[in-house]
């Protein structure tokens, strides 16, 4: 029985939708995201801004709180960031670990983005590599 809540649909727990969810695509490394961003990837940040202010910024990235991610990104939208042009724009997703941006990355991909992909170890794979980071 029932109880109305799932419709009768399996209970999957957050580390295996993560399993999943990156099944459908290739994650990137922080020297692999810099180099897609110089052939023209975006950088997408979209950690909170008090993890934006203690830690800092990566210098080109785009600032988009997850909440307004798929408004932001989706190239058809009405409230589209200027940078997102196209359905085949590469797209990288950075969060704090890297665990909130495969999430958002199962969702610009349903939009479209199919080259869309995040940064393995986010925000803080990227500064342990010694990438550059900005204030």
């Amino acid at each position: 029985m029932s109880d109305g809540r799932n419709n009768g649909a399996a209970r999957v727990g957050i580390d295996e939708l993560l399993e999943r969810v990156r099944a459908g695509y290739d994650r990137i490394g922080p020297h692999e995201a810099i180099a897609a961003s110089a052939d023209g990837a975006l950088l997408v940040d979209i950690r909170y801004a008090a993890l934006r202010e203690r830690d800092g910024l990566i210098p080109g990235a785009l600032v988009v709180e997850r909440n307004e991610l798929e408004w932001r990104l989706d190239p058809q939208g009405s409230h589209r960031a200027p940078e997102a042009v196209s359905h085949d724009l590469q797209v990288v997703v950075v969060c704090n670990e890297g665990y909130a941006s495969s999430l958002a990355v199962a969702s610009l991909r349903q939009l479209g983005l199919h080259r869309a992909t995040d940064l393995i170890g986010g925000f803080q794979a990227w500064r342990a590599a010694g990438l550059p980071v900005g204030a």
